[in-house]
């Protein structure tokens, strides 16, 4: 049914989909076949022609199905989409051996349709090589000196918490929809460290950057723009493939207006964020005369980009998904109240807590672990010809990195289907860390922000917990509260209010 949707989200479907076929056809008739390679690949359901494994996935819930084709085919296996032949790794122990222990074979990223149409080879999350390993170590490096899991980061969250706090008691326990304020503040957080400054909520410019960003997520994991990475002789027809590029490109736009700001008022002595630092860098390539110089427009524009995207959606989510699960189980709501209670008192939190409070910690990794936001991780692709696992995988496959099938992972949680927080609690009720809780992947594409989100997730949760409790809206019981994700390129809560009722 969800193929079935796809299709019916792509102008003039039935003469359309003969066309593509047809195409199809010809190319792979045409595009001669391939000679032998060394060894066995990994198994998988046997494709069909033009379609592969199309027909066998639910695109609405794709990791679902290849978590149950991994029980018959085994940790490491073929699918076809499409054309396109992908390898999925699901499990731990082999998702960890892949991309840690292996970490140059399977480092790069695949860069589908969609994501070269929007990034170009330009930016962090979708570029390979030189520019990627440049751009990515320049951000690690100045988001560090801007805060980044530091003091000078504690102090922003801190600050961003109180705004947050003031919106949400504005509201006098009436039920809301917490997507909008929560996305603006882990918003703010970003924009303090890339541009060196926060916006207020009310600000339309701000609102429609973080509008822009957030469709732009939930439209990748539509139907039809996987049909389209998939078939991109689709393209002149995908309805959400145009409001994808029409977003990219007013936010853009967006970008050029703020960097050309920050350009005016440049002070290298006094940086005040990312951008600044790289206008600098940039600035000192084309004095030297650097032809080559990676330090371009194309790249600022598309790490700030980047870092803004994945700054908001992902911790944004994650923090919606805790407040709604709050909601849904008032006995662990408690339990963290109690803590919070005894251990800070009415003072405000800080990431120095973290030990005093193992209980409200465990919570807060249960429900990363829970949320399961990035459940397909961002694609790779192998750079080289690669045995592993007494298989052949050839250089340029597609590899999904199947993050769901770790964190749900039978042989390495006790229950994996179940929200529990003593996953990371000992017999004593002592936090502990666990091997197989992978929620920002691992390896070289393991997300660069991951010291900043836990910072943020830890400092927001335990502020907005101290001060409200959080129930479902009047005739609601926490029965109804529903947990079926809405998927895009992240799994978001499906829409729902929530009341933040004062505590003290």
């Amino acid at each position: 049914m969800a193929v079935l949707e796809g299709i019916l989200q792509i102008s003039g479907t039935f003469p359309l989909l003969i066309a593509v076929l047809w195409l199809l056809f010809v190319y792979l008739h045409f595009s001669g076949g391939r000679g032998p390679e060394e060894g066995k690949e990994p198994p998988g359901p046997k494709a069909l022609p033009f379609l592969g494994n199309l027909l066998q996935l639910d695109l609405k819930q794709p990791y679902r199905t290849l978590c149950e084709l991994s029980k018959k085919y085994g940790s490491v296996f073929t699918i076809h989409l499409g054309p396109k032949k992908v390898v999925v790794l699901s499990g731990y122990k082999t998702v960890k051996q892949a991309l840690v222990n292996h970490a140059e074979e399977f480092g790069d990223r695949d860069i589908t349709p969609l994501f070269h149409d929007i990034n170009k080879g330009h930016g962090i999350l979708f570029a390979n090589g030189d520019s990627w390993k440049e751009m990515r170590r320049f951000a690690l490096t100045n988001m560090r000196d801007f805060g980044m899991g530091k003091k000078g980061s504690e102090e922003k969250i801190t600050e961003e918490t109180q705004s947050l706090k003031d919106v949400f008691e504005k509201f006098n326990g009436v039920a809301f929809d917490t997507t909008q304020p929560v996305n603006y503040a882990v918003s703010n957080i970003i924009c303090a460290i890339v541009y060196g400054r926060r916006f207020e909520y009310d600000d339309p410019k701000f609102r429609a950057m973080v509008k822009r960003a957030n469709d732009n997520i939930r439209l990748t994991g539509s139907p039809s723009v996987q049909l389209y990475n998939m078939f991109p002789w689709l393209k002149p027809w995908v309805r959400n493939l145009k409001q994808i590029l029409m977003n990219a490109e007013v936010h853009e736009e967006e970008m050029k207006r703020i960097i050309r700001d920050l350009q005016d008022t440049l002070n290298p002595q006094e940086l005040r964020g990312f951008v600044d630092s790289f206008l600098v860098r940039k600035q000192s390539a084309e004095e030297s005369g650097q032809m080559d110089s990676l330090f371009h427009e194309k790249n600022l524009i598309y790490c700030v980009t980047n870092l803004f995207a994945a700054g908001t959606d992902t911790t944004g989510t994650t923090l919606r998904w805790g407040l709604l699960l709050m909601a849904k189980y008032p006995h662990i709501q408690e339990r963290v109240h109690e803590e919070i209670d005894r251990v800070i008192g009415g003072r405000q939190p800080t990431i120095g807590d973290r030990k005093s409070l193992p209980y409200t910690d465990a919570v807060i990794h249960e429900i990363q672990r829970v949320a399961n936001i990035v459940p397909l991780s961002l694609p790779h692709t192998t750079s080289c010809d690669t045995n592993f696992q007494d298989f052949f995988i050839k250089k340029g496959t597609t590899v999904i990195p199947l993050l769901t099938s770790v964190l749900r992972d039978e042989s390495e949680w006790e229950k994996p289907d179940t929200f529990h927080p003593e996953h990371f609690l000992d017999d004593q009720g002592q936090f502990v860390r666990r091997d197989a809780f992978l929620p920002f992947s691992a390896g070289r594409r393991a997300c660069l922000g991951e010291s900043l989100a836990r910072m943020e997730l830890f400092l927001f949760f335990t502020s907005l917990l101290q001060r409200f409790r959080f129930t479902p809206p009047p005739g609601v019981s926490e029965d109804d509260l529903d947990l079926t994700p809405v998927v895009g390129l992240t799994l978001n809560p499906s829409p729902h209010k929530l009341c933040a009722v004062r505590r003290f």
